[in-house]
């Protein structure tokens, strides 16, 4: 395939990629037989939509989509157990991983019990004292306390705590499963080795709705009185997009209804935090992963594990408001202890080697709770899988993220079975682990050598893909609106993104810290654009010295509601000359 526009290597070293010929000739069915826009209809060809399935497709209903929740294994002997535990007034406890995911899911169960007019324990463990998953300390505790925990967005590799609770374990989880299971109740969790992996791209959050809509059923048979699940799925949503977990089946409808309930701002701590990050407008899954999720994370990163789920969780008004502004405060925290770490990994891993199928950094100190974060970072940046791990008295914890097509945590679920690791594991495009000091560097090459053996290593500037080229003057709010139709965007559903041709720079300014504020035109229209945090970078300084050359411009399109004028803007990722 041509590079699109010509562009084989742009100004941040990527090649641009547009639809492939039988995307266009599958795209002008859907134009025809489906009477769609033509972008609206390149985005549904390139996820191999046919026209018959196209309305479907851009109106996913629960209805249509919700799987049966007994299709998971140990779903009915879960749900039973927690009825039964609720109509005996038994004490209930929840232990939750200290992320969005976690938090959501433990707020789900205590919103749901308080429906019911019942109580649970909150139990959310502390990132660096001690670590993900439950622990037998905690375990022991809680069961001395407790006739029932429930382990959500952890528990499924948690044997020894498990099994030192002495009393019922529920586990709602996502993650991957090993060879044996631990000795709970019951373990409901799609990436169960003996699951047929068909709704593994659920978080947990997915597990526990599905979890409580098996509990309504029961309550229905039983002729009583059930919660209200459609009002908890903006906590759902929440959890789906910053988990990064696929929007696809089931978890498109989850989001998409999920946003419209956020809209409405019945949740008093949802709503508490977007009026904090200045979110003013109805929200979308970018939001949620970009301003709303890292506030829930700011708590398990940097501060009290406990803060995200307690304001999901809440049902006042004047704790929401605190809780909201303690998160923000931390948030900002969190931001310039990354900062911080992020220069230091990069120039770490530049001094070792970017290009082959693992770039890796460790330091000591590095703070726990942004290693993820950072290990992202590296990803975008050098298009290969990356991990980041804070050392502390001999032992390293960090956190890893992959690119698509490579399973990071299975090769480092591998590593523990080996030997190299004292403890890891996650998803295919994230993972967590603990190692010795003195195994790193050997843990770290047969990692390398894992990934290596999938493709990571595959040579070539990283792609970036593009729907189609679009005039300054046809990005419209309508069109935009059209377009949304396909939405929710997000992992394995990427936000289209457009080409300008050949326009011109207008005007280019500094705005904030980093970012650059620029105004387009092509000629016959102008669009404004914003480029994030792109003043220090390589392609703002291009852009800042264009001397009037014209440029091909590339990003994502969004409505600017600013100012009371309703218009297009262009989310600008990339750029290159026009030649």
């Amino acid at each position: 395939m041509s590079a699109f526009l010509g562009v084989e290597t742009s100004l941040t070293g990527r090649c641009w990629l547009g639809p492939d010929d039988d995307v266009l000739r599958r795209a002008a069915q859907l134009v025809q037989q489906a009477d769609l826009s033509e972008p609206l209809a390149r985005i549904l060809a390139a996820r191999g939509v046919a026209p018959a399935e196209a309305a479907a497709h851009l109106a996913p209903t629960l209805r249509a989509l919700m799987p049966d929740p007994l299709r998971l294994r140990d779903m009915e002997r879960a749900a039973a157990r927690f009825l039964a535990a609720m109509q005996g007034a038994e004490r209930i406890a929840i232990f939750a991983d200290y992320d969005v995911d976690g938090g959501a899911s433990a707020a789900l169960i205590l919103r749901y019990l308080h429906a019911r007019g019942q109580t649970a324990t909150l139990y959310i463990p502390d990132r660096i004292d001690e670590g993900y998953g439950p622990n037998t300390p905690a375990m022991q505790a809680l069961g001395a306390a407790h006739d029932l925990i429930i382990c959500v967005d952890c528990g499924t590799l948690s044997h020894a705590p498990i099994a030192a609770a002495g009393c019922d374990v529920l586990v709602l989880d996502h993650h991957l499963g090993g060879e044996t299971l631990p000795r709970a109740h019951a373990v409901v969790n799609p990436n169960r080795q003996d699951e047929d992996g068909a709704l593994g791209y659920l978080c947990a959050a997915g597990v526990v709705f599905l979890f409580l809509a098996q509990t309504n059923r029961l309550l229905r048979d039983a002729g009583a009185d059930t919660p209200d699940l459609m009002g908890l799925l903006d906590m759902v949503a929440l959890a789906t997009v910053a988990d990064i977990a696929p929007l696809i089946g089931f978890n498109r409808a989850l989001v998409r209804q999920g946003l419209s309930i956020m809209a409405q701002r019945g949740h008093i701590g949802l709503a508490a935090l977007a009026d904090m990050a200045g979110l003013n407008r109805a929200p979308e899954a970018y939001h949620l992963g970009y301003l709303l999720g890292p506030r829930i994370n700011a708590g398990g990163r940097v501060g009290a594990a406990d803060l995200g789920a307690r304001l999901l969780a809440t049902q006042d008004a004047t704790e929401a408001q605190s809780l909201a502004k303690r998160l923000d405060v931390l948030n900002a925290e969190r931001r310039a202890i990354e900062a911080e770490v992020l220069q230091s990994a990069i120039a770490q891993a530049e001094s070792r080697s970017t290009g082959g199928a693992l770039v890796w950094a460790a330091g000591a100190g590095w703070h726990p709770g942004v290693v993820g974060i950072v290990a992202a970072r590296l990803k975008e940046r050098f298009n290969r899988p990356a991990v980041v791990i804070g050392l502390d008295g001999g032992i390293g914890k960090g956190s890893g993220r992959s690119v698509n097509g490579v399973d990071l945590g299975g090769a480092i679920a591998k590593l523990v079975r080996e030997g190299l690791l004292e403890a890891g594991g996650g998803h295919k495009m994230a993972a967590g682990l603990t190692v010795a000091e003195g195994q790193l560097a050997a843990a770290m090459d047969r990692l390398t050598a894992l990934l290596h053996a999938q493709g990571a290593a595959a040579p070539g500037p990283r792609d970036l893909h593009l729907t189609a080229t679009i005039g300054a003057g046809t990005a419209t709010p309508d069109l935009l609106e059209d377009i949304a139709r396909a939405g929710p965007f997000g992992a394995a559903a990427p936000a289209p993104r457009f080409a300008i041709a050949a326009a011109r720079i207008s005007f280019a300014k500094r705005a904030g810290e980093t970012h650059l504020r620029l105004t387009l035109t092509d000629g016959h229209a102008k669009l404004d654009a914003i480029a994030f945090g792109a003043f220090t970078t390589p392609l703002g300084a291009a852009l800042q010295a264009h001397g009037g050359a014209p440029f091909h411009f590339a990003g994502r399109l969004e409505i600017d509601d600013w100012g009371g004028r309703r218009r297009a803007k262009l989310q600008l990722e990339d750029a290159a000359p026009a030649r």
